[in-house]
């Protein structure tokens, strides 16, 4: 699920539903998330096309379930605080190893490196200020341009996870990858600040 999702879950006193939802349909979601980051992992190093391929389309089922466990556990009154916790780091888990092995293999190189550390310290910040502000219960909003950030970056990523083998069929698959790939930087860049901004407004609520 997408840090839009998250609102709602872990409300105090329903360890009883938490339990209740341990193998409901959409924490079953996000598990399947998890088991995807080596499935993906594997078939990326295969050493034929359709391996390359296979990968990409983890990656995207992996995406689509993000959106539908969020959605389902909303719709379905089954937010807990498992998923709360289990949905974040499935999310940067998946995004983080194919950021890594699309360095690993030299798909993202040189300059382009920049955007994938950009995206991976960004989701680190994000993530720590989450776990402080949760602490203090408070929840900032995510935007829609954080939203539409989060989209330009899983079809960045799904391009270039296909890479070579989509270069075959379309010859501007790797170069389309990594034009997304910066946008995503740079969008990351202005909502981690806006993000960064909003959580000091609560740290420090007498700054203007």
């Amino acid at each position: 699920m997408s840090e839009q999702g998250l609102a709602g879950r872990g409300v105090p006193g329903r360890h009883g539903a938490d339990r209740r939802h341990f193998g409901s349909l959409p924490n079953v979601l996000t598990y399947g998330r998890i088991l995807a980051v080596p499935a993906m992992v594997a078939c990326f190093y295969i050493e034929a096309d359709w391996g390359r391929w296979l990968a990409m389309w983890i990656f995207i089922v992996a995406g689509i379930s993000d959106f539908l466990d969020g959605y389902l556990a909303r719709a379905w009154q089954q937010q807990s605080a498992l998923g709360q916790m289990l949905d974040p780091i499935a999310d940067k888990l998946i995004v983080a190893a194919a950021l890594l092995m699309l360095a690993a293999n030299g798909t993202i190189a040189g300059w382009s490196l920049w955007a994938g550390v950009i995206i991976l310290s960004r989701e680190i910040l994000v993530s720590g200020l989450r776990e402080f502000l949760g602490t203090l219960s408070v929840s900032v909003p995510v935007t829609n341009l954080a939203k539409w950030k989060t989209v330009v970056q899983m079809v960045a990523i799904g391009f270039l996870l296909a890479g070579p083998a989509g270069d075959k069929v379309w010859p501007y698959t790797t170069l389309f990858g990594l034009t997304l790939l910066w946008i995503a930087a740079v969008l990351t860049l202005y909502t981690g600040y806006d993000y960064l901004r909003a959580t000091l407004r609560h740290l420090m609520p007498d700054r203007k």
